[in-house]
């Protein structure tokens, strides 16, 4: 299994709103290594989602329930999307600032890439923010 975390503004799209519709295609995804990562994604990962903007944390955990697939709403190039359903919302939301200040979460690519929208977790990450999380799984 491979992790995941994806990022989207709660304005546009929030974790409340992916718990409500049960499962969403994630569209719109325009930045070849974030495009590169959802072809990588496989049925039954994980994937943090985050709520980026002000808010600036990780407050959910959703699965992969479909591989990548061209994306509807891309009228032009190749674009991938893929299809998420929600887990379980993070008992405690982990802040980027918290993030930051963890020696073991320093790698991260949320920490080096910033601006990805859609970027890998390894497996021992994925376990420190289930602990910062408060949350098990």
């Amino acid at each position: 299994m491979n992790y995941w975390l994806v990022k989207s503004e709660p304005e546009t799209y929030s974790w409340s709103d992916l718990v409500k519709e049960g499962k969403t295609a994630w569209t719109g995804v325009r930045n070849f290594t974030a495009r590169i990562n959802l072809r990588a994604m496989q049925v039954g990962d994980c994937v943090y989602f985050y709520h980026s903007g002000e808010e600036k944390s990780i407050v959910g955990l959703a699965r992969v329930i479909r591989e990548a697939y061209p994306d509807p709403t891309a009228d032009e190039g190749d674009w991938s999307a893929v299809d998420l359903a929600p887990v379980k919302a993070l008992a405690k939301p982990v802040t980027l600032a918290v993030i930051k200040a963890d020696k073991r979460l320093q790698e991260m690519k949320l920490v080096k890439q910033s601006r990805l929208s859609v970027m890998p977790v390894t497996g021992e990450q994925f376990t420190r923010l289930l602990v910062l999380a408060e949350t098990k799984v």
